[in-house]
């Protein structure tokens, strides 16, 4: 009895402390993974969190490619899916779907978190409300929409280009195991706003690359300013519906509702290579220009800091013979656009050991465009 009692007052001792220092989001992350058999966080969790909904209107379906679905894939990509526990692999090649394949349970419909594929999102965001006025210019402060920041060291100096180039000096370290870090407090917490308004700068902005999601908030947080309205609501009026997806999206938001913009889309890899599909495009659907064609190019230009391996929210690789650039998410979520083969390729799973020795670049996406386009051509 003396013994359960001590354990007991143990146990509350933790759970105040936790509270105390700031770290009861632990708690959260616990009942949304280990106590559901998972380790971490999962392509399949959007039903574990609030969101807001991305509204589609008119769904329009893929035209099917005269090929569609009518040669099995190669052994070897098979074998590279199979064992990167792959959920969908989808291949569009002239605008037409060419394949579509599904694996463990998954289908069509079936939505999966983007997880960081949304920082490139956000980014086309940023560049819609530049377009449309909203924001003056690339290279506006970030003080200008939370002046608190201009009484931070290096906080005044700090833009939206910089957040969208990952240029942002912040002290922010991207580890995704360790709980007591940002992306844990971000993911599992109820304030985006703490999780990352209360990190100092390390160094002044602009003078390093370092990819952070804390960056990609804090640039969700200024374009929701400039805009007056749910990111949400915004990506379903901007894209979501000009697009025509088959589905209405879900975007995790924290307890005011704010959207987790470094993360967190849920949708079907259909969709998904719909926002593939409109950079091939150069920004148009049909006749109609969505986002405009310079923004565009920024997005997929390499940085010189970044030593030419990323531009505004995309990941580039300009070393492979055939060039590709890609929307990127944790556990191996891709879009990758290959403009030379017209083709986009859609990759979803959970592959929690991915190599990434292509400097710092998943080595899998290489592989799946170098056998993908040698397979299709």
């Amino acid at each position: 009895m003396i013994i359960l009692f001590y354990i007991t007052l143990f146990l509350a001792t933790v759970v105040v402390l936790f509270y105390i220092f700031g770290y009861a989001y632990l708690f959260s992350g616990i009942s949304k993974t280990y106590f559901r058999g998972k380790l971490s966080a999962n392509i399949d969790d959007g039903k574990l969190f609030t969101s807001n909904i991305i509204h589609t209107t008119n769904p329009v379906l893929w035209d099917e490619h005269p090929d569609y679905n009518k040669k099995d894939l190669s052994k070897n990509i098979v074998e590279d899916l199979i064992q990167s526990n792959t959920a969908s692999f989808l291949v569009i090649k002239d605008g037409k779907l060419l394949h579509e394949q599904y694996w463990n349970g998954y289908n069509e419909l079936s939505k999966t978190n983007s997880f960081s594929m949304a920082k490139a999102v956000t980014v086309m965001l940023f560049g819609k409300a530049l377009e449309e006025g909203k924001i003056k210019n690339i290279d506006a402060n970030f003080s200008e929409f939370y002046n608190e920041f201009k009484n931070k060291p290096f906080g005044k100096d700090l833009t939206l280009k910089h957040l969208a180039q990952m240029e942002s000096g912040l002290n922010w370290e991207e580890n995704y195991k360790n709980p007591f870090l940002p992306n844990a407090r971000a993911y599992y917490g109820k304030s985006l706003i703490k999780a990352t308004f209360s990190r100092p700068f390390k160094e002044k902005p602009g003078e390093r690359f370092e990819y952070q999601s804390g960056s990609t908030q804090l640039l969700g947080f200024a374009v929701k300013k400039a805009v007056g309205q749910s990111l949400a609501s915004y990506l379903s009026e901007k894209f979501w519906i000009p697009l025509g997806m088959e589905q209405n999206a879900d975007w995790s938001v924290d307890k005011s509702g704010m959207e987790k913009t470094y993360c967190c889309i849920h949708s079907n890899s259909r969709d998904f290579a719909k926002l593939g599909q409109l950079f091939l495009d150069d920004g148009k659907v049909g006749n109609e220009q969505i986002l405009n064609l310079d923004f565009i190019e920024k997005m997929r230009t390499p940085t010189e800091k970044s030593k030419e391996i990323y531009g505004m929210g995309f990941w580039i690789n300009h070393d492979n013979p055939i060039k590709h650039y890609y929307f990127l998410g944790l556990q191996g979520q891709y879009i990758i656009i290959v403009p030379e083969h017209k083709m986009v390729i859609v990759r979803t799973g959970s592959y929690n050991n991915l190599p990434k020795t292509d400097r710092g670049r998943p080595d899998q996406v290489k592989f799946l465009v170098n056998e993908t386009v040698k397979f299709f051509a």
